[in-house]
């Protein structure tokens, strides 16, 4: 199937529910408009009110608006369908409208409900009601002056005071007729505005994930260097005879003294160590001090340490003030060589 048709009937799809779901929505807060002794009647629920000039639009603002036409604009005519046609009414009475209506089939407007006939289950008695699409256009405009706008449009009938008014025009179903051009660009938008903002974070993440891969196989390249420059002197280092396997052990390893002299110049006077302990190249030191975060920035701004961390939390001192820390370090310190 072409990709624009099965576009254009998900968007249309999707505007038909968004409205039915609008309109529900709004029928939660219904308000019934009628004519009585030439006023208008607001009905709603079990409560009636003639509103005065200026205030209708008020009332109606927020709610389901029903107009219900007045009984001497409308005709009633009735016929019987088997019961067994039930669900092809609709069809039935459509064809049958030329018939029935007193006005031209494009200038009436109908509804029709059923009931059983008493004492015989299998025939319908239908009842429909017309009006001229001229009446029900002159109480649109009508309530339109007044700021409303009519959502639906029933009528009784005369002499069917106890039966439910039946609908004659609803405006989901113009709308729906019209295609609903406004629900279906904003859906559109809405849709395309979701792909866009989709694609751009998936280039963000993509993008993300290179830049992530390259920094760690950049750190894997140091780290294989700083192995092939290691492992000469601890390949040698048993081959050699003692003394010169001392040397070349000293040569790999970092100084202790030039270790403790870097320390003392990187770290503040507000911070002491308690504990310092050296394996190779790996050094840990733990001691207090009154700003633990502002001892990374100088060990590593020193040149002589790197990969410095924090290896456990930082807990507060016994007075209080201090904090101690535990950090640690790799030495990149190297001795002066053997002496002559």
């Amino acid at each position: 199937m072409p990709i624009i048709p099965l576009w254009t009937r998900w968007i249309e799809t999707l505007a038909s529910l968004f409205v039915a779901i609008r309109e529900a929505w709004r029928a939660r807060r219904a308000l019934t408009i009628a004519l009585e002794d030439k006023r208008l009647v607001v009905r709603s629920g079990t409560h009636t009110q003639v509103p005065a000039a200026g205030e209708l639009a008020a009332a109606a603002r927020g709610h389901f608006i029903t107009l219900e036409l007045p009984t001497d604009e409308i005709v009633v005519q009735r016929i019987n369908v088997p019961a067994q046609a039930r669900e092809f009414l609709a069809g039935i009475v459509r064809n049958r409208i030329d018939r029935l209506s007193p006005w031209p089939a494009d200038q009436v407007v109908y509804g029709f409900d059923t009931t059983a006939r008493a004492g015989d289950a299998d025939t319908l008695d239908t009842r429909v009601l017309m009006t001229s699409r001229a009446a029900v256009e002159a109480a649109q405009r009508a309530l339109a002056a007044h700021g409303v706008a009519v959502d639906r449009i029933v009528a009784q009938g005369a002499g069917s005071a106890d039966a439910s008014p039946v609908t004659l025009w609803l405006r989901l179903d113009s709308e729906a007729g019209r295609g609903g051009d406004r629900p279906r660009r904003m859906i559109a938008a809405a849709v395309l505005a979701t792909v866009l903002v989709s694609a751009g974070l998936t280039a963000w993440l993509l993008a993300s994930a290179s830049a992530i891969r390259a920094e760690s196989e950049d750190l894997a390249e140091r780290a294989a260097a700083l192995q092939r420059r290691l492992a000469p002197a601890k390949a040698a280092a048993p081959t050699l005879p003692l003394p010169e396997r001392a040397w070349a052990l000293k040569e790999a390893a970092p100084a202790s003294v030039m270790i403790l002299d870097a320390l003392s110049q990187a770290l503040p006077d507000n911070a002491y160590l308690t504990e310092l302990t050296l394996q190779k190249s790996s050094l840990r030191v733990v001691g207090l001090a009154s700003d633990v975060p502002a001892l990374i920035s100088p060990l590593e701004q020193s040149g002589q340490f790197a990969d410095v961390h924090f290896f456990a939390p930082t807990t507060r001192g016994p007075d209080g003030r201090r904090f101690w820390f535990h950090i640690e370090a790799r030495a990149e310190l190297q001795s002066s060589g053997k002496e002559d």
